[in-house]
């Protein structure tokens, strides 16, 4: 356990245990302690589900709740009819602010609930105009901008497919996600601006264009948007059955191509109501801001924002450690969303935040956020309401996380999300209290996956999520449950790396390395927010070579995800079925014995791990290089 972890900063106030969403929930269902309500909503599922369903009067009384309770393959609310979109909109209007947004390049704007309703009907006449219908899919190679919101929803409201890529994405990167889908329509930028630079991103577009044999039109903006958008039209919803396909969210590749999740509109739409309403304690006062990017999860999270009333904030830009705050104040946010390496970047810097009277909530998510990053928002922020939060891409929701009528605790999360199931267990599948074992959800949740694109036996879906215990979804976190019913994430036990909400899994890395000639094999590893890259070259290692492989990296991949540094090697450790030791290394370097993160007897080249555990202390400093 860190120093520190498990201690009290802060404590709900009165009006949160009295007054908050959650806790008028709970009251109406007879519950006084969290744990007891969490316990009914996971002990019975039908119930839950039908409050959420009821509270947020989503639609006419359904005959079942959850016709089928087996993973994978779980039916939820059979026969019931809806649009993700239309409960966006629904009791919504007026000139109060939906989205307040900026970019390093424009000044910050609002548009109203009556503006984005113009927007979107404009939008969906002119995806309509352009033969896009119900099931077809559109995909974004945007920037966090209004438009890429407006598209989106437009594109909900018709019942077609979803999808999008940030623009720093490299070409590969982008078509190994979007051909996977077939889509019908791209919405592209020409270009963008991070970190004081600009962009062109036109020809990278042609390239993908290029790539996608089934696009009929692609809409550059902001050159086409205006015509897209040419015909005033009523805003108007096609319902569709609750697994219809909202979006397709991609995985981060760790092992092959990434997966193409398919996500419902009934059960994001379920998830979310209850996410940020209940357990983010949102409302229409309130202006919602999570840092991140079109190509991670957290903004489709944001968007779902709306649900709550909230206005919610877009930036696009480098999340600079004192810029960014001064953002949240002159944009007026309560809410500000961000990840631990943000957090880790402003201590690193020295920021002393603005004063923040709107602010009341803090949250922190994509790795976990460590004691001191939380003594660091106290210190720094004062009293807020820290939370912290894991789920992932395949729920687009989270497992545990924000509960406002709990305390913080130094390095946990408060608890885990209603109608959650989880457990840490061993490798034979017991449940563990106070000790860290493989993360587990033993009950079906309606935003899980309705399928993996083109995977027509669900195979592909099996092996990612039930290879381990049949009939048992496995996330592929570390996580601890604490005897108070809190928990503590320890990371991933596969390998994804996230980089300012830039996440990516380290086989389109090895992608973009191993196409460089000198380099013969590869070994990525995140390790203290620093990414350090093991390669085998038929050459010496020089500055060079190096900088031919940033560049490979940065073009192909993401410019967020060029090694911090670069170790020649002898050989990458394997497993006798051939697959890289990355997690291993990464525990070794994290300062884990050698005998226990890896049997020998089941590696391929077991002295090959000797190397790094020999050299442990020396590559896991950030002096290294």
């Amino acid at each position: 356990m860190a120093a520190g972890e498990g201690r009290v900063l802060w404590e709900p106030s009165e009006e949160l245990l009295t007054g908050s969403k959650l806790a008028l929930y709970m009251r109406d269902r007879g519950f006084s302690e969290y744990e007891d309500l969490w316990r009914w909503s996971v002990e019975d599922l039908d119930d839950f589900w039908r409050s959420i369903w009821e509270l947020y009067e989503v639609g006419p009384e359904p005959e079942r709740v959850l016709a089928s309770e087996r993973m994978p393959g779980a039916e939820w609310f059979p026969g019931t009819q809806l649009n993700y979109a239309e409960h966006i909109f629904r009791g919504r209007g007026g000139e109060q602010a939906a989205l307040v947004h900026a970019t390093e390049s424009s000044e910050l704007a609002e548009l109203s609930w009556d503006g984005l309703a113009d927007k979107v009907a404009r939008c969906a006449a002119g995806l309509r105009r352009l033969g896009v219908g119900r099931g077809d899919r559109v995909v974004a190679y945007m920037p966090n901008v209004a438009e890429t919101v407006i598209a989106f929803l437009a594109t909900a409201s018709i019942g077609a497919i979803w999808s999008s890529c940030a623009p720093e994405f490299g070409t590969p990167t982008v078509v190994d996600r979007f051909a996977q889908i077939e889509p019908k329509v791209l919405i592209a930028t020409e270009g963008y601006r991070y970190g004081g630079r600009d962009f062109d991103r036109r020809d990278r577009v042609r390239e993908i264009e290029r790539s996608l044999p089934t696009l009929e039109r692609t809409i550059m903006v902001p050159s086409d948007w205006d015509d897209l958008l040419a015909d005033s039209a009523p805003l108007i919803f096609e319902k569709v059955p609750f697994d219809h396909p909202l979006w397709v969210l991609f995985s981060s590749g760790t092992t092959g191509l990434p997966k193409a999740i398919a996500q419902g509109h009934g059960g994001i739409l379920l998830e979310h109501l209850k996410k940020l309403n209940l357990h983010s304690n949102l409302g229409p006062e309130d202006r919602f801001l999570w840092y991140t990017t079109t190509g991670w999860m957290m903004w489709n999270f944001l968007v779902g924002g709306l649900l709550a009333g909230s206005a919610i904030v877009l930036y696009d830009g480098q999340p600079d450690p004192h810029g960014l705050w001064e953002f949240a104040r002159e944009a007026g946010v309560t809410c500000f969303g961000t990840s631990a390496g943000f957090v880790g970047a402003c201590m690193k810097a020295g920021v002393e935040p603005p004063s923040l009277p709107a602010l009341r909530s803090v949250g922190s998510t994509g790795s976990p956020l460590p004691v001191e990053g939380f003594e660091w928002v106290y210190d720094k922020l004062g009293d807020v309401w820290l939370f912290s939060t894991s789920g992932g891409t395949d729920l687009c929701s989270a497992f545990v996380g924000a509960c406002p009528v709990l305390p913080v605790r130094a390095g946990e999360l408060q608890a885990r999300a209603l109608g959650a199931s989880v457990e840490a267990w061993d490798e034979d599948g017991r449940p563990l209290i106070d000790e860290v074992g493989e993360l587990v959800i033993t009950k079906p949740m309606p935003s899980m996956p309705l399928f993996l694109w083109n995977d027509p036996d669900g195979e592909r879906y099996r092996d990612s999520y039930f290879d381990m215990y049949p009939g048992v979804w496995r996330h592929g976190d570390w996580i601890k449950i604490t005897p108070r019913g809190s928990a503590v994430i320890y990371g991933r036990s596969d390998s994804t790396i996230n980089r300012g909400g830039v996440r990516m899994g380290t086989s389109e890395l090895y992608s973009a390395i191993e196409g460089v000639p000198e380099v013969l094999d590869s070994l990525v590893v995140d390790v203290d927010d620093r990414i350090v890259l093991f390669v085998v070259t038929s050459v010496e290692l020089d500055e060079e070579l190096e900088g031919v492989i940033r560049k490979r990296v940065r073009e192909d991949c993401s410019p967020r995800h060029v090694p911090d540094a670069i170790h020649r090697i002898d050989e990458v450790p394997r497993t006798l079925s051939n697959k890289k030791l990355e997690v291993p290394v990464k525990r070794i370097l994290q300062g884990g014995d050698p005998a226990k993160v890896a049997s020998r007897d089941s590696l391929a080249n077991p002295a090959a791990l000797d190397w790094f555990a020999e050299r442990a202390t020396e590559l896991s400093s950030p002096r290294a290089r």
